[in-house]
């Protein structure tokens, strides 16, 4: 099977643009999603965790790099594989593995599972489970922050195979006209679904699709924090001065195949090895014992006390409740008084 283009092997570099503080909060967010994506995974084959699961293994600069880039303010959206954007954004990784085990605690009260979690407290407007249905809400979440003034953008991530879908095009073209402040971001692992790039369509850089728009778009390695972060500032400048939106195509990798009922056996085991040499993680760790940000201890340390964060979201997620059977019919419709509507 024909794969899609790799990237060369990252080489870290010693000296930084960025601060001690950056590259250990990088590290916390980053082990923090693979910690817990790698015990979800261990769960759902225990079958703790039922459904559908997507999980983020190898992913994770495209998160964190992007968090640092922008404010507490900006609005996010995703697709499926959602699980690292809320925990990178602060919300409690209790009410993520909660929502996991469909238990009442969760943040969607256990009615959404693994493909929607929602957050609002941390502006995480969801994962949605249509391929390429967050996209056009994405452009609408954006539509809302210009209209009121706030100066706030959304941040719309996707999959390679969203961007097959007329929602896209469709999307591209209203965004561009109305300079909507948005980022699209494709989250380019090199398969939709088991089926390589290269297989479904002609134009593999997938930049480029931009151009039918005249959008700003970019090419962005997505193993590293760093790219991530410049390239993602540079978009929210833009967007912020009213310039519109940018497309971002992030090449990444995952690590486990598209789902946990996929063996991903349509890759080679030095494909995967080659981006194993790239993993984020180990770039930022090796980047802060370089640069002497900490110590080894230090490190262990975060990794112990995530180790142990974990272990307790496993706990409360086993002890929470499941929803009543009252809770079928809320959430369903949102309650309006119309006072012309007479009972």
């Amino acid at each position: 099977m024909a794969v899609t283009k790799q990237m060369p092997k990252t080489k870290v570099k010693p000296a930084t643009n960025f601060s001690k503080e950056t590259y250990v909060r990088w590290y916390d967010m980053m082990q923090l999603m693979r910690k817990f994506e790698e015990k979800a995974g261990q769960l759902y084959g225990q079958q703790k965790i039922k459904g559908f699961c997507h999980l983020y293994i190898g992913q994770e600069a495209c998160v964190a790099g992007a968090v640092t880039a922008l404010t507490k303010d900006d609005k996010w959206i995703t697709a499926y594989r959602d699980h690292a954007h809320p925990l990178a954004l602060g919300t409690s990784p209790n009410a993520v593995m909660a929502e996991l085990f469909a238990k009442a605690t969760g943040c969607s009260k256990g009615k959404g599972g693994s493909m929607h979690i929602f957050d609002k407290s941390v502006n995480f407007v969801g994962g949605h489970g249509i391929v390429g249905g967050q996209i056009p809400l994405g452009a609408g979440l954006a539509f809302a922050e210009k209209y009121n003034k706030t100066g706030n953008l959304c941040m719309t991530y996707m999959g390679d195979g969203a961007v097959r879908q007329g929602a896209f095009h469709e999307t591209f073209n209203m965004a561009m006209t109305w300079k909507l402040p948005v980022i699209f971001v494709v989250e380019n692992n090199g398969y939709a679904m088991g089926t390589s790039v290269s297989r479904t369509s002609n134009v593999t850089e997938l930049a480029t699709l931009a151009l039918a728009y005249e959008m700003p778009a970019e090419t962005v390695n997505a193993m590293r924090c760093e790219d991530v972060h410049e390239a993602v500032a540079r978009a929210a400048e833009r967007a912020r001065a009213g310039e519109g939106p940018t497309f971002l195509e992030f090449k990444t990798y995952r690590y486990k195949g598209h789902s946990m009922s996929d063996p991903a056996k349509y890759r080679t085991k030095e494909e995967l090895e080659e981006y194993r040499n790239q993993d984020p993680i180990e770039v930022v760790r090796h980047t802060i014992l370089e640069n002497k940000y900490a110590t080894e201890q230090e490190l262990e340390e975060i990794d112990n006390r995530i180790k142990a964060q974990v272990a307790e979201c496993v706990e409360f997620a086993e002890k929470s409740p499941y929803p009543t059977a009252d809770e079928l019919y809320k959430d369903v419709y949102a309650q309006q008084d119309y006072p012309y509507i007479q009972d």
